[in-house]
């Protein structure tokens, strides 16, 4: 299961790498869809990302020094760490930021093979199997790969790969009302999403009350907070499904702003 999630995750950078690369330092510092962040703010994240996720699975084989100091100093600043990592290391040259994200990718998927077998890895929310971890790399990449791909107005590409972002959308129902101070109700629905390649993907008690029914692309634009409700052609039936979707997080943190309906 590792190296089928691995794969996909190679496949979803290489795409985005693609994109970027031929970019002159003007396309860099285009504006993305997030405020305050241009092209290289976005995949210095994603850099970083990738290093931490590299300390945690080294962490989990028993070294935990980085990963240790690495918690000191976002604990240092809660709230603002994730921007100013990520503004700090988009200041460099492309090139420079670019060959950086490259060998952090290199790295995440060498560390998390060696991770001990039945270890989880530490993180800023609960321990992580590497498959998990890879799980949710995909899940952010893909996020923030849409964000570079609007801003240079390019079309991103629509693949099956974008289960992952699914899985991560329903199994986060519960952390998703959390973060919202709110208790998740203790039916779990059932969700069914059309997939790209026209499958369809299921999750829950067939017979559940509470459920959600669309395109899968939607679904995961929903979850990581790329669209809004408004704009996603997903279908709730039940007041608690309806609840869920207004409120849905496939990543950590606090609440995420989202975006402001299209319409």
């Amino acid at each position: 299961m590792l190296e089928a999630v691995l794969a996909d995750l190679a496949a979803e950078g290489d795409l985005l790498e693609r994109l970027v690369a031929p970019l002159g330092e003007t396309g860099w510092r285009t504006p993305t869809p997030a405020a305050g962040w241009d092209v290289a703010t976005q995949v210095a994240h994603l850099a970083w990302t990738d290093e931490a996720a590299v300390a945690a699975a080294v962490a989990a084989g028993g070294d935990k020094e980085a990963w240790d100091a690495l918690v000191l100093r976002a604990m240092a600043d809660p709230d603002g760490f994730v921007d100013t990592v990520a503004l700090e290391g988009g200041r460099v040259s492309a090139e420079e930021l670019l060959a950086r994200w490259r060998a952090a990718r290199t790295a995440l998927a060498r560390a998390l093979r060696e991770v001990p077998q039945g270890e989880r890895m530490p993180w800023f929310g609960p321990p992580m199997s590497p498959t998990s971890m890879a799980t949710a790399r995909f899940m952010e990449t893909w996020a923030h790969s849409l964000d570079v791909h609007e801003a240079l107005g390019a079309e991103p590409e629509v693949s099956d790969r974008v289960r992952h972002v699914a899985h991560i959308g329903v199994r986060t129902r519960g952390f998703a009302y959390s973060v919202h101070g709110l208790t998740p109700p203790d039916e779990e629905p059932r969700v069914e999403l059309d997939a790209p390649s026209g499958e369809t993907w299921a999750w829950g008690p067939e017979d559940a009350a509470q459920r959600v029914t669309g395109p899968a692309y939607d679904f995961c634009l929903l979850v990581t907070q790329r669209r809004h409700r408004d704009d996603v052609a997903l279908v709730a039936e039940g007041e608690d499904a309806e609840t869920w979707l207004g409120i849905a997080q496939a990543f950590a943190g606090p609440p995420g702003g989202g975006r402001e309906p299209r319409g």
